[in-house]
């Protein structure tokens, strides 16, 4: 294991707007070189998250270490280590690509043939050399997203934050941007923290830590959340759920959760179970499926609620 300081480590914080909770106790660490994701709900409390990784929000309460700087005591030092790339668009559509990144290096205090050389990189390793001279306005949202992260990477940090990066992307774009931070990480070693409501994206996460409600509901590989179900993930449609997960219980002992008026639970043989379902129950049954356990499943299997709430501010 390596000696060196934990990305960001994150000790009892907690964060309140008023006498609504947004964070609840969180602790946990992010190694060197990961790529780290918070998946949740709207009104999980990522976007807070986010803003008090990013510095635009001071600490409450609790603690958090950044390169084994303190957020609170060294929040100049800790800035000169994040790229951040926000969610809502923070180009000016006016200018061009160059443009832009040349705003941004004025920002770092880069000039002459410093910026050029830091300009010059950054959009290289974003794959827009050739559209430099093109205005914002005239690039897709793919390309757009790309300007974003060159402008986060100019000043080459070793802590990427990105909030719902791919949110407006079409799969391509979303793939193309997914490379481009991989290939961040590859050569750079530089840590990508990335909030998340969409299943697609958190399964690129090497970690990926569940919000609900402001609390850390788990924490592990993609891979190693889904495991913890195991088997299969069968789900039932009827007139009345309550009573069908009543006669589940009655009749065959199976723990079962009501979800947008259907009964959903983990099997270790779903096939097996939906023949003796269908066999006992089948006039009540209006549809029953099978598949293997989803990000959303283990989400639900923690919380008791879908990863979708619409409508709720973080």
């Amino acid at each position: 294991m390596s000696d060196a300081p934990a990305a960001f480590d994150l000790r009892d914080v907690s964060f309140r707007y008023g006498d609504r909770v947004a964070l609840d106790s969180l602790g946990f660490r992010i190694h060197p070189g990961e790529v780290f994701g918070f998946l949740g709900p709207n009104g999980g409390g990522k976007s807070t998250l986010f803003r008090l990784l990013s510095t635009l929000v001071p600490l409450q309460s609790g603690t958090v270490s950044v390169l084994g700087l303190d957020l609170s005591r060294d929040l100049l030092e800790v800035r000169r280590h994040l790229g951040v790339v926000f969610q809502s668009p923070s180009l000016d559509r006016k200018l061009s690509v160059a443009e832009n990144i040349d705003c941004a290096g004025a920002l770092y205090g880069l000039s002459g043939r410093d910026l050029r050389s830091a300009r010059d990189h950054a959009l290289a390793n974003a794959g827009l050399t050739e559209r430099a001279g093109d205005r914002v306005e005239t690039l897709s949202g793919g390309l757009r997203r790309r300007v974003e992260l060159a402008k986060a990477t100019l000043h080459r940090p070793s802590l990427l934050l990105l909030d719902e990066p791919s949110t407006g992307l079409d799969p391509g774009a979303r793939v193309d941007l997914w490379d481009g931070l991989r290939r961040l990480r590859a050569e750079a070693g530089v840590t990508v923290v990335f909030t998340t409501h969409l299943l697609e994206e958190a399964e690129r996460a090497d970690r990926l830590a569940l919000l609900h409600e402001g609390r850390l509901v788990a924490l592990d590989t993609p891979d190693v959340l889904r495991a913890t179900l195991g088997g299969d993930a069968v789900e039932l449609k009827c007139s009345d759920a309550t009573a069908m997960s009543r006669k589940l219980l009655d009749a065959f002992q199976l723990s079962v959760r009501i979800v947008d008026g259907g009964v959903r639970f983990e099997a270790a043989t779903g096939g097996v179970w939906v023949s003796r379902i269908l066999e006992r129950f089948g006039t009540e049954v209006r549809s029953i499926t099978v598949g293997k356990p989803t990000l959303e499943d283990v989400f639900l299997a923690r919380t008791g609620h879908r990863l979708a709430r619409e409508g709720v501010a973080q």
